[in-house]
């Protein structure tokens, strides 16, 4: 768990990763990932999504963006509730990429590959349960849609 209060160090850090995501390359992929991806296993994902192609490449960038920005969760650098209020989409991007997941890390014999989201996601869900019931039911049902 993070400190207590959050500082405005971690609100420096919200403000870069948020910057971050107005890059052009990332705005385009993460349109695309909410608005497109659908896989329920790492064969679809690679029939769906081929190696060298723009999709294979967008669903990746975004998948290691929100790794990424989780791990500062996970590290404790930065303030969980802070980041738990401003990165709804981090768990929507794990709701839809948890189904190859335990594939993906076998075939590239890698048990650490989005393990960051992982986690992650698990506490934002606690904290959304704790905070805000029927929260994340809501956020399944919209994803599913």
């Amino acid at each position: 768990m993070s400190h207590i209060h959050a500082t405005y160090n971690d609100a420096e850090l919200i403000l870069k990763l948020y910057d971050m995501r107005r890059e052009d390359k990332l705005r385009a992929a993460r349109a695309w990932f909410t608005g497109n991806f659908s896989a329920n296993s790492l064969a679809e994902a690679l029939e769906k999504y081929p190696m060298g192609s723009d999709q294979n490449a967008y669903y990746r960038m975004v998948g290691t963006y929100w790794d990424m920005a989780a791990s500062f969760v996970v590290r404790g650098i930065l303030h969980d509730e802070l980041f738990f209020e401003n990165s709804g989409e981090m768990l929507i991007v794990w709701e839809r990429m948890k189904t190859f997941i335990q594939d993906l890390r076998r075939v590239r014999n890698n048990p650490l590959l989005y393990r960051n989201l992982e986690k992650g996601a698990e506490r934002y869900i606690e904290w959304l349960n704790r905070n805000s019931p029927g929260a994340y039911e809501g956020i399944l049902k919209m994803i599913r849609k």
